[in-house]
């Protein structure tokens, strides 16, 4: 990882680009719309990889959630930032992104007060392998049938990201890798 700050795309209401900021700045009880994806990845036999964000996160330390999330630099290709994240916060490569959720849009407030607010459109990847996740984003993974994902997160939502469940819910048809 490099010393330069990492700067999130800020959004107008309608998702019109309205400027920059620190990442580390954007995250409060009162966070600007902005730029960001969710990418949910699959292996080879179909199964999606879901992991449990670190207890050190900020906001919802210790949910699981789908395979993972980031923001796109400036500028930066959808595909190009959900590789580079994969790596940095999986160590994992992927492949065949597909769009899955392109207008998906979210707002959420942790039990700390922290504001997700975020236009967040949603991607299915592969790996062929599995990840070697960074300790600081990732406490634990697995792989898990699409269809017994479905079945935990309606049982037991409390135990997920709010996101997950959104997005599940928005997901037409099959989900799997598209």
């Amino acid at each position: 990882m490099t010393g330069i700050p990492e700067n999130v795309v800020l959004l107008a209401d309608d998702g019109t680009p309205v400027g920059t900021a620190p990442k580390a700045t954007v995250h409060t009880d009162d966070t600007p719309l902005h730029l960001a994806f969710s990418c949910h990845v699959f292996d080879a036999r179909g199964r999606v990889l879901v992991t449990r964000r670190a207890l050190g996160k900020a906001t919802w330390p210790g949910v699981w959630t789908n395979s993972f999330c980031g923001h796109p630099a400036p500028d930066e290709d959808f595909a190009e930032a959900i590789a580079r994240r994969a790596e940095r916060e999986l160590g994992l490569a992927v492949h065949s992104v597909r769009s899955a959720l392109p207008d998906f849009r979210y707002r959420a407030v942790d039990a700390s007060g922290i504001v997700e607010n975020e236009i967040c459109p949603v991607y299915t990847a592969i790996a062929d392998g599995d990840p070697a996740p960074a300790a600081d984003e990732v406490a634990e993974w697995t792989w898990v049938e699409p269809g017994d994902l479905r079945a935990a997160v309606t049982a037991t939502p409390f135990a997920y990201s709010p996101w997950l469940g959104w997005q599940l819910a928005a997901w037409q048809g099959d989900y799997r890798a598209r």
